[in-house]
């Protein structure tokens, strides 16, 4: 064949050498998570309740508020499979609603944590100087503020309801999620990447989002999923001092504090709503802690 038509025939494009180690990088990440034994069971336990309060209303097919005068303070059976409350009302179809309102909570709340806390710890890290020392003293009194005491007086502020109970909860827990990406932040500037960023002229916002926050991320994955824990037991213990999701609709934290007067004389009610919060508590601890691993 002559050399010329070899020369002109179309040659594939190189892998670029960055996607390539990208690419390799996620498929260790992910290899590391799915060797991990307590990852493994932290998902399972999360993807099980997740599909159990999403699909069993609709196979239950049973309304949380109706009330069954005929099983008033039933324990469980076959037409009440967890009993049946003081109201009479079914309490699995309470647990399945209820698990929808505290999850949605803990999702919503760690969302606004991290993000107000990433940014403002980002920010601080990035800009230094007289803004850092100020938005770090921020977050210093905020910490110093009893938990329960700032939940309280953030109750006081915003009307009831699931998103204001999400967002009270976020707001509270904002402060730790900033520590550690100003601390991630500030460990990241000095290589030699980011020098480079600035030599070919990228303009520091550019360079904030595109360069340092990817690789500043990876530990607020991980405190993301502790805070999605804690938020469900936070959204309890509000529901337990009248300050959560309020009656009708059912949580896991209201459900207990109805639990309280019957304790003795029904303890299903609240065997069955406590054990909801320890197992999807422990299976966000669970995935926390394989991901921090596999990181």
């Amino acid at each position: 064949m002559d050399p010329s038509l070899v020369d002109a025939l179309p040659t594939p494009p190189a892998l670029n050498a960055a996607e390539d180690t990208d690419l390799r990088d996620r498929r260790t990440f992910l290899s590391r998570l799915l060797r991990h034994r307590n990852a493994v069971i932290g998902l399972s336990i999360l993807v099980a309740v997740c599909v159990v309060c999403l699909l069993g209303p609709i196979l239950w097919a049973k309304n949380p508020t109706t009330i069954d005068f005929a099983a008033f303070g039933k324990g469980p059976g076959i037409h009440h499979l967890m009993g049946a409350d003081d109201l009479g009302r079914d309490e699995f179809t309470r647990i399945l609603y209820g698990g929808r309102i505290s999850i949605l909570v803990g999702f919503l709340s760690m969302v606004i944590g991290i993000g107000i806390g990433g940014v403002i710890g980002a920010v601080s890290g990035w800009l230094g100087g007289s803004l850092d020392f100020l938005l770090m003293r921020v977050v210093d009194v905020a910490l110093s503020i009893p938990s329960l005491f700032l939940l309280l007086l953030l109750s006081v502020v915003f009307p009831p309801g699931v998103l204001s109970i999400a967002l009270i909860i976020g707001l509270s827990n904002w402060m730790r999620p900033a520590r550690l990406m100003r601390s991630q932040v500030l460990t990241i500037k000095p290589r030699e990447y980011v020098e480079a960023a600035h030599a070919i002229g990228s303009p520091p916002w550019r360079i904030l989002l595109r360069t340092i926050t990817p690789n500043a991320v990876a530990p607020l994955v991980v405190n993301g999923t502790i805070l999605m824990g804690q938020a469900i037991v936070t959204e309890a213990v509000m529901s337990f001092l009248g300050f959560g999701v309020q009656p009708p609709t059912p949580s896991w934290g209201n459900m207990l504090t109805n639990a309280q007067t019957f304790i003795v004389s029904m303890p299903w009610l609240a065997i069955f709503p406590g054990f909801m919060v320890f197992i999807t508590v422990l299976g966000f601890n669970l995935v926390g802690d394989g991901l921090r691993d596999a990181m």
